[in-house]
């Protein structure tokens, strides 16, 4: 019989802990009487946010500024704020959804990985794309959180399907704790079959309602992030920086190189240490103190992290 899968201390410790981004602050009080199981803390986290796109799901009319603004909160302390002030009930008591959050995957992910660190459990957010949204073969520009299982080793999960109505809508046949990764392909992975022909680059991206923004140089932005992400800097999933470009006809083959070894390192077995280094010593990967903010609703602006 096989035996359970080990993780290294080190990595456990490090994605046990909390980050800059996703840290409770002021508020870990609230965190005293949330459960430890990961599913449950799924629920939690899902009774508490409502994606900015879902109004019509739910029969919720969301107000304007909160789809501008919601989404723009970076660290996780303010997200505490703003559902507390609205609601200032258990974190464990789901929200009408006049009083919750109004964000898209990347906050639902950020407030899961708290709650499962806040329990000791190392978790991780890692970007890429899923299938399960919508249109066959287009994969959609999407953040998940990865945790570690004791018995299953690292899994994918999707706080933002913990609803039946959600999985019910998007016809979801899974696990949403034990997402596929034939499903969610995190960045590496989607760049590595880009790069050997086994994947069309424009089947990966976000439609707007002007305009498609998919290809090589999106599915590269989003391995940008995830190696962030490994990093626990979990920034806006618009936040940009380093090496990159915004087509794919400006892509060089310097950049291709760059982001195809990143990939090596990111992908569903993801290189600790290598990830780490990488991180740290390319300035053309590693996140500044300042970043440009291509806010969908609010406009670029360049914005001075913590």
């Amino acid at each position: 019989m096989p035996s359970n899968p080990s993780l290294a201390s080190t990595v456990a410790t490090f994605y046990a802990a909390q980050s800059g981004f996703s840290s409770p602050g002021r508020h870990e009080r609230l965190y005293d009487d949330l459960p430890a199981a990961p599913a449950r803390l799924a629920e939690i986290t899902r009774g508490l946010m409502i994606h900015r796109v879902e109004g019509d799901l739910f029969g919720y009319d969301v107000p304007p500024d909160r789809l501008h603004d919601d989404a723009e909160t970076r660290y996780l302390d303010d997200i505490l704020t703003i559902i507390t002030e609205r609601n200032p009930a258990s974190l464990t008591r789901p929200r009408a959804f006049a009083d919750r959050f109004v964000g898209v995957c990347r906050d639902f992910s950020l407030l899961f990985c708290s709650f499962l660190r806040h329990a000791g459990i190392p978790a991780r957010l890692r970007s890429g794309f899923a299938d399960y949204f919508g249109s066959e073969g287009f994969h959609f520009d999407h953040m998940v959180t990865e945790y570690w299982d004791d018995r299953h080793g690292w899994r994918l999960a999707d706080a933002q399907l913990a609803d039946p109505r959600v999985t019910t809508a998007f016809a979801i046949d899974f696990d949403p704790m034990d997402v596929p990764r034939d499903r969610f392909l995190v960045a590496g992975a989607a760049l590595q079959l880009i790069r050997s022909g086994d994947a069309d680059p424009q089947s990966f991206g976000i439609p707007l309602p002007d305009r498609l923004l998919a290809g090589e140089w999106f599915v590269i932005g989003n391995v940008r992030l995830d190696l962030a992400a490994l990093n626990k800097v979990e920034t806006l999933l618009w936040d940009t920086w380093g090496a990159g470009t915004s087509s794919d006809d400006d892509l060089t083959d310097d950049i291709r190189d760059l982001y195809h070894q990143v990939a090596l390192l990111t992908s569903d077995e993801v290189r600790f240490d290598a990830a780490r280094i990488a991180f740290a010593d390319n300035e053309n990967l590693r996140t500044p103190s300042t970043v440009l903010s291509l806010a969908p609703f609010n406009g670029p602006r360049h914005v001075t992290l913590r």
